[in-house]
């Protein structure tokens, strides 16, 4: 057993979950990853929890975490609630939502998909309604252009060998950021999307959208959200769902004749910047899988790039990044 394994079975023995059936869930790109534990009530029914393994000092705060489900459940959303709680060595018991995540409900009955992401569209509505939380990290266009930049940083250098003119780049993706996509601020969850999502039958209204992976929280622009959740790189949106749902939003939040192209700058540099954080996660971190999904991101960035309001950014994208071919590919995920 190693060490980290040893401090988990003593916190789960602290918190009384000791003896309990311990099954891996899930991992993600972070290096935070999750086990379900299932025991025998006192009544004698099922009881399950999950356990978030968050190992200090690798880039993600489970006491943030607690900051932003807090805020999260105080608006009457469901966020998961803390059983139990070692945040010096990075332990958070949690309540179990299931199983009922949005993708894997939407893959069996595709029918779901408009009313699931509906309700989720609601939920982003709801959470920029209300006043943000306090003390939330707060970017300028300048900080969104840099971590744009990965597409150059660690796409294109990955692919080509080099990083070709990233201050070019830099310069146009700041400008279109600071004059379609810098306007007032809103509170983002930013990894807003169908597998971080889960559908809770059982509550009442907005409260029957789970909602997971929200540490990341900041304030943002009012469509980054959106983009988020129908420009997902893990699944395809239907066309007729992603507009539907961005005539939802703008119509509920009297969003300006603005918001298509703040929305279409926000998604290319969202796009641009998963591209170079799955070449990074392929590279460093070993995870190969997310090379299959850059083929989809790719194609986002394109449609984004359609918008006259990206012009400038999409004449450099034409020339300094090559598209995800199986040759590229395979060059990134050689090692």
């Amino acid at each position: 057993m190693s060490e980290r394994q040893a401090q988990s079975v003593a916190f789960l023995a602290r918190a009384g979950w000791d003896g309990a059936e311990r099954r891996f869930l899930a991992g993600d790109a972070s290096d935070r990853s999750y086990d379900r534990l299932t025991r025998r009530g006192a009544g004698g029914g099922v009881e399950t929890a999950v356990l978030m393994d968050a190992p200090p000092g690798k880039g993600d705060d489970p006491a943030v975490f607690l900051q932003v489900a807090a805020h999260l459940l105080g608006l009457g959303l469901s966020a998961p609630r803390c059983l139990a709680q070692d945040l010096t060595n990075g332990f958070l018991l949690l309540e179990d939502f299931g199983d009922g995540v949005f993708a894997r409900l939407i893959s069996e009955t595709p029918a779901r998909e408009a009313p699931l992401y509906t309700a989720a569209t609601d939920v982003v509505i709801a959470l920029q309604s209300a006043p943000p939380m306090a003390g939330l990290p707060n970017l300028s266009a300048a900080d969104w252009a840099e971590a744009g930049c990965f597409a150059l940083d660690w796409y294109r250098k990955v692919a080509l060998g080099d990083a070709g003119d990233r201050d070019g780049f830099y310069a146009a993706l700041q400008d279109v950021m600071a004059r379609y996509a810098d306007g007032p601020r809103v509170m983002i969850l930013r990894d807003y999307h169908a597998e971080n999502l889960l559908w809770l039958p059982d509550r009442a209204g907005l409260a029957r959208v789970g909602v997971l992976d929200f540490q990341l929280a900041q304030l943002g622009q009012p469509g980054y959200d959106l983009v988020s959740l129908l420009q997902d790189a893990r699944r395809e949106v239907s066309r007729e769902t992603e507009a539907a749902m961005i005539r939802r939003f703008k119509d509920r939040t009297g969003a300006d004749d603005g918001f298509d192209a703040a929305y279409a700058v926000l998604g290319a540099q969202r796009a641009l910047r998963i591209l170079g954080i799955f070449t990074r996660l392929c590279r460093v971190a070993g995870k190969p899988g997310y090379l299959r999904l850059m083929p989809r991101v790719w194609g986002q960035l394109q449609r984004n790039l359609t918008h006259p309001a990206t012009a400038p950014l999409a004449r450099l994208c034409q020339r300094l990044l090559p598209e995800p071919t199986p040759e590229i590919l395979s060059r990134i995920g050689a090692p």
